[in-house]
């Protein structure tokens, strides 16, 4: 009789080249879902300027977006370990169907308060059905990776991150875009891309990937992370409001306004798709350009906390730049100030893309393998919350401070408030292995290392 013995290294490249297929599949409806999530932005966001909605009305639009995005996070980690990721995903593609739809009733007679609450509806599907998508596209790179294969991990969280990113970049230019063709055509278009994904969705997954025990199915059990994913989760949540903080809507804004840079429709969806591609290739290319040459790769507590201080020099540039009397008392210096604030913007996605390419690889080691889904939703909740805080609290400090121009650089003071305090929650994750290494240079001592160094000590000291 003959033995067979299959070995653990077999197995595993067996388990992983059975889960490239969904893996696929799930990055295909991931992408095209991302292309129409990053258009509807701008077309919402450039068809109220238009119409004469001021920032805060536009941040109140999505609010239900982001608030909606935040609960579904909850839900959609439980309903995918429930159902599995084809449900989520499947789900998700529907929901922006439904809202693009609705999207389509917008109506020129209508008063300002019933546009608001109106569109703010159709936010709030797109919002669910975001984060219903994104839930299959994060999840994924857990399954098809062992646990041993921690770079392997990283770098793969960083390439499907990235490319989400890139193409959500291209989405924004594609809504500006077909903004000047029309409003309808353009929401025909993004249609027509979640045509496309829907199927793979539906027939190309198994009913089981991604499933797990029914007895560690609760909502309750979404709250019960361990400690890292706490902390980890919180610093997410000031992270990306400090982003949203003059991102999303008073950016466009003030490049649109006469009282700002006055800039034309194309050139400010140009800039914002500009600013998520370069952001988006940035995370796929950190681990092998930024964090691989410095010995960061894959990075733990210290390479974050690292970065996160990096960035803060950035919103308080911008924030100073803006309010002095180089930017105010220079009308004429357009292209001055239009090259400060690109470059400052540009660097901001630079140091933001590897920061949160380093989270998003910390979310995923420190979940638990068999709830992996359940914990990448509470994380993209406190995600989620970020981004809501930082619209609000953006859309009220540029509308309601004396001037624009003051409001703006409001925006980028509380942001650097929100990255320092993102830091500090940072410090406080148990996440010491490896120390911190800056290319040969060694910051930060391994402790770990210390500890056996001193253990084989005494060891071999005479007693």
């Amino acid at each position: 009789m003959t033995t067979v013995v299959v070995t653990t290294e077999t197995a595993t490249k067996t388990k992983t080249r059975g889960a490239l297929g969904p893996y696929a599949i799930i990055s295909i409806a991931y992408i095209l879902y991302t292309l129409t999530d990053g258009a509807v932005r701008m077309l919402v966001l450039m068809h109220a300027y238009a119409k004469g909605f001021s920032a805060m009305e536009v941040a109140v639009m999505f609010t239900m977006y982001e608030l909606c995005g935040a609960g579904t996070n909850l839900v959609a980690g439980v309903a995918g370990a429930r159902f599995g990721i084809r449900a989520t995903l499947a789900s998700g593609l529907t929901l922006q169907v439904v809202g693009l739809g609705m999207l389509y009733a917008w109506d020129d007679a209508w008063d300002r308060t019933e546009a608001i609450i109106f569109v703010t509806c159709a936010q709030a599907l797109c919002g669910i059905a975001k984060d219903l998508t994104k839930l299959g596209g994060k999840t994924v790179t857990k399954l098809v990776t062992p646990d041993e294969k921690q770079n392997a991990l990283f770098k793969l969280v960083s390439a499907i991150t990235g490319l989400k990113n890139s193409f959500k970049g291209v989405g924004y230019f594609i809504g500006a875009a077909m903004l000047s063709v029309s409003y309808e055509a353009a929401l025909a278009v993004q249609l027509c891309l979640i045509a496309v994904a829907l199927p793979f969705a539906i027939f190309g997954l198994d009913d089981n990937l991604g499933r797990v025990s029914k007895k560690n199915i609760t909502l309750s059990a979404v709250f019960k992370q361990n400690y890292n994913m706490n902390i980890l989760s919180l610093s997410r949540m000031f992270l990306f409001g400090s982003r949203d903080l003059w991102f999303e809507v008073p950016l466009p804004f003030f490049l649109r306004s006469a009282y700002g840079m006055g800039w034309p429709r194309s050139a400010v969806g140009a800039l914002l798709a500009g600013y998520i591609i370069v952001y988006g290739q940035l995370q796929a290319w950190t681990p092998k350009l930024f964090l691989g040459p410095l010995n960061q790769d894959p990075p733990n507590k210290y390479a974050a906390v690292i970065w996160n201080l990096s960035l803060v020099i950035v919103p308080l540039f911008l924030g100073a730049f803006i309010q002095s009397d180089i930017f105010q008392d220079h009308p004429g210096a357009t292209t001055a100030k239009i090259v400060v604030i690109c470059v400052g913007v540009f660097v901001f996605a630079f140091l933001f893309a590897v920061n949160s390419a380093i989270h998003s690889y910390l979310v995923v080691k420190y979940a638990d393998g068999n709830k992996v889904a359940i914990t990448v939703g509470f994380y993209y909740m406190a995600n989620a919350f970020g981004r809501l805080i930082g619209t609000i609290v953006s859309g009220a400090l540029y509308s309601y401070t004396e001037s624009i121009v003051d409001g703006f650089a409001a925006c980028f003071w509380a942001s650097s408030v929100f990255v320092i305090i993102s830091t500090v929650l940072e410090m406080f994750i148990d996440d010491d292995k490896g120390g911190l290494l800056c290319g040969s240079i060694s910051c930060i001592d391994d402790i770990e290392d210390d500890n056996r160094d001193k253990d084989d000590i005494e060891a071999r000291t005479p007693k």
